[in-house]
């Protein structure tokens, strides 16, 4: 019984096996294929920089470019100047001590004439050189304008207009007026001249080359004006509002004559060695009052408050 099913099992494999075998050349049999769905991931805020990237330098595109022919053009560190002013004052004039003639009878006062004399004879030079480039300016006539500039100038710092102190100033003379003055009250007036304005001292300096000519010229102005400084508490700093001051100033006044609009501005001030100080700044401090025990009222009236010292200080 169990050899003919054996024979049976065997016939029957053959008999598929065969027809399995028929059955591949028209039976075409697939594998099915992986199915592939785009899904968005998160974005990547940080790419991996390329290898290598590192160990390049700034050398190579230079490299690269010279080798592809082309030229890197060569980088020049500049720095701007200002053309339209002088960095300071050429040959400043020397005021004489206690603005007075000494005899020329004595060696201080002989030696004071020849330097009057040195350098009156370099200001007419000067002058010369500027009346060819502005024919309209006359010694006589320029004191006035001079003074109504110094007025202007001064009557824009009390005002913080930037724009017109711009320009009835120098970029020189800018920043020494405004330093300091920042969150403080500035009152300041211009009473009368007690001396008319002269010129005293006159230069035509060039600068980069022997075309480029400026104007400097000297005014001794006499006159008395009003100044007070208050803080950002109100608190007055220097002078007063009722008390006005002689003051001796000697201004310079600049253009640049080769410019056919530059026009005359103030430029800076000449501070003689034998001028007095300034007067000193009160500078406002917190004064500690008496330590007070559990239950004791202060009482002003008994309380002495300490003087303090005027100190000479600068901003």
């Amino acid at each position: 019984m169990a050899v003919p099913l054996r024979r049976t099992l065997i016939a029957l494999h053959r008999a598929t096996c065969n027809n399995l075998k028929s059955a591949d050349g028209w039976v075409d049999v697939r594998q099915p294929h992986p199915l592939v769905v785009p899904v968005r991931g998160k974005k990547r805020h940080f790419i991996p920089p390329a290898v290598g990237i590192k160990e390049k330098t700034k050398a190579d595109p230079e490299a690269r470019a010279r080798a592809a022919g082309l030229v890197f053009r060569q980088q020049y560190v500049e720095r701007s100047i200002n053309i339209s002013c002088t960095a300071g004052i050429f040959d400043p004039y020397i005021p004489p001590e206690g603005d007075a003639r000494l005899s020329t009878l004595s060696r201080e006062g002989l030696k004071q004439r020849t330097e009057q004399l040195r350098q009156s004879a370099a200001s007419q030079l000067a002058t010369r050189k500027i009346k060819e480039h502005d024919p309209l300016f006359n010694t006589k006539t320029f004191p006035e304008l001079a003074q109504d500039i110094f007025i202007q100038a001064h009557m824009a710092l009390t005002q913080f207009n930037k724009e017109k102190l711009h320009s009835l100033v120098t970029e020189r003379c800018y920043p020494e007026m405004t330093r300091g003055n920042r969150l403080k009250t500035i009152r300041w007036s211009f009473v009368e001249s007690l001396e008319p304005p002269r010129v005293v001292h006159a230069r035509c300096p060039d600068m980069v080359t022997k075309t480029n000519l400026y104007g400097q010229v000297t005014l001794r102005m006499h006159s008395r004006q009003i100044l007070a400084l208050y803080d950002r508490f109100g608190r007055l700093l220097l002078g007063s509002e009722d008390e006005p001051k002689d003051v001796l100033e000697y201004l310079v006044m600049e253009r640049h004559v080769v410019n056919p609009y530059g026009r005359w501005r103030l430029h800076g001030k000449i501070v003689p060695a034998w001028a007095p100080p300034k007067d000193p700044i009160m500078k406002t401090v917190l004064i500690p009052g008496p330590k007070l025990k559990p239950g004791e009222d202060f009482d002003a009236l008994q309380f002495e408050v300490p003087k303090p010292q005027s100190v000479q200080w600068s901003k």
